[in-house]
């Protein structure tokens, strides 16, 4: 569904950016290697075919039921995916070439089903087709601070047009299911105080939280009365951040720094960190995890949310260059419930308490994109074009349709030192 202007599944996107410098990869459809493109469009017809999909190639007359995958451009389609296999199902999307009557619910039964698209002897010869993740996106201190900028400083205004007005960017957690008469506001702020409540805090208590966001934790926590210190990389968020606070008069009670977890200084009572391990990079976990530990004074709790995927999806993932970490998080990776246990033990920490709701994000990842998707016009006054609206749209779906698959969850842990028998109270 192209974001600027209504139209039907049928009629091809506008591409007017896609022939821009600013998209140099969607120019035009890369050259596959000999054979490679036949094979493609033999296996992905094959596939996706089989599936409870509504499926139109070009001109041809639709078949099957389900979600409809209508591609505009077989050839192009086919080409992309040959060549840069799901950056290129992804790029092609971007570029216009094939569109759905619902996307999300596309991109659900494809994730289902995704160890089925490729038959099982292929998937041997995976390597022949993905590609390695860049050196440049390792998340040292100069990659992180670069990686941050690509996404996190793209414009406060554009967050601020699909998130709630507590700027909070990550899952909530809602009493009911479908949500659609809950505030998300209120969902947010029940995220915020489980956590809080995780970590114990409260009056006098000090509170580093690693990932400032806009700040909406900081608030929640400085109001029950802690002091608080939290960081960030991100400029634009802690210049936001900062104004927030100063707003709601606590700005004597939190200190928002931009500073990389590499060099946080001092011990705190509790430690929380929202959805941030995702960005660390699993060639720094380890660091992280001592951070933490570091971090947080004898007796004292750290309060963690993560969004995970299997174990053995994440290995394959690593070695990845992902649609995702091109386009949206550079360097980033989601990490497996198994390597977040494994690499806390490793730095002296123990989980103790951890409950998944990956639902929840679902439903979260929803409204974000149906706000996305309403307030088109005004992201396109801001200067983010047909492709990255295109793009935008494509991420929150495929995000959205990773939890409604179950192939991705979200979870509120609770880690302690592991010199300790029993949760301090």
């Amino acid at each position: 569904m192209t974001l600027s202007l209504p139209r039907t599944a049928d009629e091809p996107a506008q591409r007017c950016s896609a022939e821009t410098p600013a998209w140099p990869d969607l120019t035009r459809p890369p050259t596959a290697p000999w054979g490679h493109a036949a094979v493609a469009r033999r296996l992905i017809r094959r596939a996706v075919t089989a599936l409870p999909l509504r499926c139109r190639f070009g001109a041809e007359p639709p078949s099957g039921s389900g979600p409809s995958l209508t591609v505009h451009e077989p050839e192009a389609f086919f080409r992309r995916i040959a060549a840069y296999g799901l950056i290129g199902f992804g790029e092609s999307y971007m570029a216009g070439e094939w569109d759905s009557d619902d996307l999300t619910g596309l991109l659900t039964v494809l994730t289902a089903h995704v160890d089925e698209l490729v038959p099982a002897p292929l998937r041997r010869l995976r390597g022949a087709w993905v590609r390695p993740r860049p050196e440049a996106e390792l998340n040292s201190r100069a990659g992180a601070r670069s990686n941050v900028r690509r996404h996190y400083d793209l414009s406060n205004e554009l967050f601020a047009l699909f998130l709630d007005e507590t700027l909070s960017y990550s899952s909530a957690v809602f009493t009911s299911f479908p949500a659609r008469h809950e505030s998300l506001p209120a969902a947010q702020h029940r995220k915020i105080d489980r956590l809080l409540d995780l970590a114990c805090v409260g009056p006098g208590k000090s509170v580093l939280e690693i990932g400032t966001g806009w700040g909406e934790l900081a608030l929640r926590a400085a109001a029950r009365g802690a002091r608080v210190t939290t960081v960030t990389l991100s400029a634009e968020q802690r210049h936001l951040a900062r104004r927030r606070i100063a707003a709601a008069g606590l700005a004597d009670r939190v200190d928002v720094q931009l500073r990389d977890y590499r060099d946080l200084e001092g011990r705190y009572d509790a430690v929380v960190s929202v959805e941030m391990i995702e960005a660390v990079g699993r060639d720094f976990w380890p660091t992280y995890f001592a951070a933490l530990r570091d971090a947080v004074a004898p007796g004292g709790r750290i309060a963690l949310q993560s969004i995970t995927m299997g174990h053995e999806q994440m290995l394959r993932t690593a070695r990845t260059h992902t649609w995702i970490a091109k386009y949206v998080f550079p360097g980033g990776l989601i990490p497996s419930r198994e390597a977040i246990e494994t690499h806390a033990a490793g730095a002296g920490l123990r989980i103790v308490s951890d409950q998944g709701y990956g639902d929840h994000y679902a439903q979260t990842l929803r409204l974000w994109r149906e706000r996305f998707v309403q307030r088109a016009e005004a992201v396109e006054a801001l200067g983010f074009d047909v492709t990255f609206r295109r793009m935008w749209e494509f991420y929150l779906a495929y995000s959205e349709a990773g939890f409604r698959a179950r192939y991705l969850d979200v979870r509120q842990m609770l880690l302690i030192q592991d010199v300790f028998d029993e949760v301090p109270q």
